[in-house]
């Protein structure tokens, strides 16, 4: 739907003169700390409590609720919830969805400042949570409350879903949401999940590879190193099985897909357990994992046969026995489509607001959109952000966070 640019201008004078409260927005939730309790803390309520009372103080009063039960937490439920502004017509909706809790800080020794203190410097605004996933949840509140301050009607409801546990499985987030409400979300809604991106913001992230990680457990027999002839060296094993993995998966599975970077299927070596304390031991026991990124048109199970192949070579070879098991898995969903709706809708408000051309890409890791892509709901993962998550001194440009609140108002006023 094309948009009247006399309309567009008014949003986004508007947001440009909300910069001072979005920063101070920002200063404030950081402060309100939301750690579930796979990360030690009480859950996302105080902060789904100071959410809802600000976004009640926008005008934005069309709530509901979808909380998932939780004995862990003082309240024994997790909250999610959905603000609504309403459109011309119901369908198809816009939704953004952003997730109330963040990670722990980690070695706060490691932080320039204190990481529930938002502060501000060079055009930053540093803390634990600021860029993961505040910004995007600012950006498209702010952006819900420009219209309605205007008073602009948006051709179809924007919804603005807000759900716990994003950082510990989402079973208690976007997945009972999506479980307990199957017609929620309608399959032509637009879905956008501001989660992930690139310091231009020209990536729409549609698709996602499959993660594996593969534990290998090789069992020999451990003797004194002046010995080896009485032992089977579980380490000499295992190195061989590492090489043989790295080069049988690089070459049973070859294709590229330029739409994601890398475009090939990846295979790494990773993690290696401590095997014996001393240099004068041959290990009898060795356990090493393998990472594993495949592209959606492989499948698992195959990848997984072939470890399962190779383990067993190996084992013949040197007389060990080898435990192949998934530490983790996460098959890829379907891809959202080059030409879907969502995907036009985001281009064209990137190119009006940033004057960047979008590329739709794949990447290796895993995001929330995929739960939606997985119950035929086409998604995609956008937002302008230097990636700082998990990390110390993370932080939000403001011009991102002010200007994504542009590119979200575009779609907004889009979106029939």
């Amino acid at each position: 739907m094309p948009v009247a640019m006399d309309v567009f201008e008014r949003l986004e004078q508007r947001i440009n003169n909300y910069r001072d409260e979005m920063i101070q927005f920002q200063k404030e939730l950081t402060a309100v700390v939301a750690l579930g309790p796979d990360n030690g803390g009480q859950g996302e309520w105080a902060r789904a409590h100071f959410l809802r009372e600000k976004i009640e103080s926008f005008g934005l009063t069309d709530f509901s609720e979808y909380h998932a039960e939780d004995q862990r937490v003082p309240e024994g439920t997790r909250p999610n919830f959905v603000v609504r502004l309403a459109g011309e017509q119901a369908h198809p909706a816009v939704w953004v969805m952003a997730h109330m809790d963040i990670v722990p800080p980690g070695d706060e020794n490691l932080w320039d400042t204190k990481p529930h203190e938002a502060v501000v410097k060079d055009g930053k605004i540093f803390g634990r949570g600021t860029e993961d996933n505040q910004q995007g949840l600012v950006s498209a509140l702010f952006a819900m409350k420009a219209l309605k301050e205007e008073g602009i009607k948006p051709p179809t409801d924007i919804c603005l879903m807000l759900v716990s546990d994003e950082e510990c499985g989402n079973t208690y987030g976007i997945d009972h949401v999506l479980q307990s409400q199957p017609d929620l979300v309608s399959k032509t809604d637009l879905v956008i999940v501001p989660d992930g991106g690139n310091p231009d913001g020209t990536m729409v992230e549609v698709a996602e590879k499959s993660i594996l990680w593969a534990k290998f457990e090789v069992l020999g027999k451990q003797v004194h190193a002046s010995m080896p002839q009485a032992g089977i060296n579980a380490h000499r094993a295992s190195a061989h099985m590492v090489v043989q993995l790295d080069n049988t998966l690089a070459q049973e599975y070859p294709v590229e897909d330029p739409v994601f970077d890398p475009p090939n299927s990846t295979f790494e070596p990773t993690q290696h357990d401590a095997n014996v304390p001393n240099v004068n031991t041959i290990p009898g026991k060795e356990v090493f994992y393998f990472d594993c990124r495949i592209l959606p048109n492989y499948s698992v199970d195959n990848v997984l046969a072939t470890m399962q192949r190779v383990a067993q070579e190996i084992d013949h070879k040197f007389q060990v026995e080898t435990k192949v098991s998934v530490a983790q898995v996460a098959r890829a969903a379907p891809a959202t489509s080059n030409d879907a709706p969502v995907v036009a809708l985001v281009s064209a408000a990137i190119r009006t607001v940033r004057k960047v051309e979008p590329v739709p890409m794949g990447i290796g890791g895993g995001t929330v959109a995929a739960h939606f892509r997985k119950n035929g709901i086409a998604a995609v993962v956008w937002s302008t952000m230097d990636d700082l998550a998990h990390q110390p001194n993370e932080y939000c440009v403001i011009d991102n966070l002010v200007d994504d609140s542009k590119v979200f108002a575009h779609m907004y006023i889009a979106s029939k």
